[in-house]
């Protein structure tokens, strides 16, 4: 489990900054796939008419995580870019650490 904080100081190579600055974190999402790209354009006029599935589906599924890629933006000048870390299965953002104070009794 890799807990990671909202606010993280690195270094902006922005126009503005050059030095290290504080950035806001967020995770990475993958945007929605576009009709019009080459390769669905070609897919869709191979499958169209008769004659079944064209293309092999894959299947063969091997790997369990997939690697976490972090978002991050300048808070001064703006500037975004993306940050791969480790694979890992649970992914928690800004999440408090639960201190671990028993409380004894009769003290």
């Amino acid at each position: 489990m890799v807990n990671t904080p909202k606010i993280r100081k690195s270094y902006c190579p922005g126009k503005d900054c050059q030095t290290h600055r504080s950035f806001k974190v967020s995770q990475y999402k993958r945007g929605k796939d576009s009709l019009l790209r080459q390769g669905k354009r070609r897919y869709d006029r191979k499958q169209s008419g008769y004659g079944g599935q064209t293309r092999p589906i894959f299947r063969k599924k091997a790997k369990q995580t997939k690697k976490i890629v972090l978002k991050l933006e300048c808070k001064e000048c703006g500037y975004r870019r993306l940050l791969v870390t480790k694979r890992t299965m649970r992914f928690l953002l800004g999440e408090k650490k639960k201190s671990s104070k028993m409380s004894v009794a009769g003290y």
